[in-house]
């Protein structure tokens, strides 16, 4: 047989489009051609695939002229995934396995120049698409944790080496199936909100960002804990499911970031201010996922929010409201998701004493100004719970009572969560006509509003996002719908809008 055709797959973003490396060996001029839109590390293949071929003890056809197809011909490849599969592709056209053997299996692996298999990124998008697929998967030993995540109903054949797998398909030695000996689980527990002493209505704040999925803003004096009550976001919103887990950890496969540790947890993501909107969205020639993709379904923390650059900070809008973010290169297209929770901290001024009762606030008017000017105001406007973070008089820093754990305080949202998802959806995400359809407010209360947001001069998406926060409310407390003390305690979260002056 003279041609073989191998199944393997692709990496495009979170997709594993199927891949087929067909070999033919013909007469002629003895060379190998690769064809299909290989780049370079593809096109390097040959010469890692001809040693690993020579050193695990297989002949390689030097005197036949073999092309290799990685077809479809139109979908770019990259990575050194294929060539384990073109390796099985020149065996099995050489004759020295069967092509039969071949059938209803799907394989990736870099080889080694000595025949061993080494791990590549992206293997569990890759397992979740064979999986549907419905074959076998024969990839590297330290790949099959990670492909065995895909769950029951797949087959993974983990190998250390080229002659392993040979001597599979030849049923010479056989080789396992691999099974997790274990559900994974994470090894660092979250944060324990009953560390944080006083700060009452930043606790608050916290569980009503928690209950609905609101983005929140920090505000105050360095040492007051914004950053302390960030952390402990992910440990009082619910426990992943199976699907989300997935998700998060096909983001995190992509990046060829470790999966085990942090499976079934929420991604708590802390980049520096110098990061660049590439960082922070995703980019390069080549999209890959940025800070917002990996923390999907969890938390991203952006500490001292102003020291950013502005022009990063408003490439944040857009994924903010869609959930998702769509990057395009003149040759690639990617879209990853970003259904994220922002939590941001600021302190007041540039020394960041301004209001501090312990120390005196050195900034001149214009300073103050040009610093909080760099939060524009469509930005603030998505940030749904704005809330200033004091000082803490000794007292309470000393004091040896601790606050409310982050094990009651999730028992209320997963309640407050739970009446929403009966809704339809988060309130954070509910559309405008069933968020003012779920509120339900009297003329009364309409009226009320309408002069409080006049003279507050809050702007449209501003009333919405107070109405979305006032449901929350409504729904920790299991209320049908909100009144005026939610409202009025929403409009109290809207309190930068004034402090900063981006009404």
């Amino acid at each position: 047989m003279t041609l073989a055709i191998v199944n393997t797959r692709a990496g495009v973003g979170l997709d594993a489009p199927a891949v087929q490396v067909e070999v033919h060996l013909a007469n002629g001029l003895p060379g190998l051609t690769l064809v299909g839109l290989p780049e370079a590390a593809v096109k390097e293949s040959r010469e890692r695939v001809r040693s690993a071929l020579v050193n695990a003890g297989f002949d390689f056809p030097n005197t036949r002229r073999i092309t290799l197809n990685l077809a479809p011909a139109d979908l770019p490849k990259e990575g050194g995934r294929f060539d384990l599969p073109i390796a099985l592709g020149i065996l099995a056209a050489s004759g020295q396995l069967p092509v039969e053997a071949l059938e209803g299996i799907e394989c990736a692996g870099e080889l080694a120049l000595d025949g061993k298999l080494r791990p590549v990124p992206g293997m569990l998008p890759f397992a979740l698409a064979t999986k549907s697929a419905g074959r076998r998967l024969m990839v590297p030993r330290a790949c099959a944790d990670e492909a065995a995540l895909a769950g029951n109903g797949l087959e993974v054949l983990p190998a250390e080496s080229l002659w392993d797998v040979v001597a599979h398909l030849l049923d010479q030695t056989r080789i396992a199936p691999h099974v997790l000996p274990a559900p994974p689980k994470a090894q660092t527990p979250a944060p324990d909100l009953a560390d944080v002493r006083g700060q009452h209505q930043a606790r608050r704040a916290l569980e009503v960002a928690a209950a609905g999925g609101h983005n929140l803003l920090l505000a105050g004096p360095p040492g007051t804990g914004k950053t302390m009550l960030a952390s402990r976001l992910p440990g009082i919103l619910p426990p992943l499911n199976e699907d989300d887990a997935l998700q998060v950890a096909a983001v995190r496969s992509v990046c060829g970031l470790a999966l085990e540790a942090d499976w079934g947890q929420r991604p708590f993501r802390q980049p520096h201010h110098s990061a660049s909107a590439a960082a922070l969205v995703g980019g390069g020639s080549k999209p890959k996922p940025g800070e917002i993709s990996l923390a999907h379904m969890g938390v991203l923390f952006l500490d001292e929010l102003p020291e950013f650059s502005r022009s990063v900070l408003e490439v944040l809008r857009q994924p903010l409201e869609t959930g998702e973010i769509h990057l395009s290169r003149a040759s690639h297209e990617r879209r990853y998701p970003a259904r994220f929770q922002l939590v941001a901290a600021m302190n007041p001024c540039p020394c960041g004493h301004l209001g501090d009762p312990r120390s005196r606030c050195q900034c001149t008017a214009s300073q103050i100004q040009r610093y909080q000017a760099r939060l524009s105001g469509p930005l603030l406007d998505r940030i749904d719970l704005q809330v200033e973070v004091p000082a803490l008089p000794p007292e309470q820093l000393t004091a040896q009572t601790q606050g409310e754990s982050s094990d009651a305080v999730r028992e209320r949202v997963m309640a407050a969560r739970a009446r929403q998802m009966e809704r339809g959806a988060l309130n954070s995400q509910l559309s405008g006509k069933a968020l003012e359809a779920a509120c339900d407010l009297n003329d009364e209360e309409r009226t009320w509003l309408a002069e409080v947001l006049e003279k507050l001069k809050l702007s449209a998406r501003a009333y919405h996002r107070v109405l979305r926060v006032a449901l929350t409310l409504s729904d920790l407390q299991g209320e049908p719908k909100p009144g005026q003390p939610h409202l009025i305690e929403a409009i109290g979260y809207r309190q930068l809008d004034r402090l900063l002056g981006k009404g």
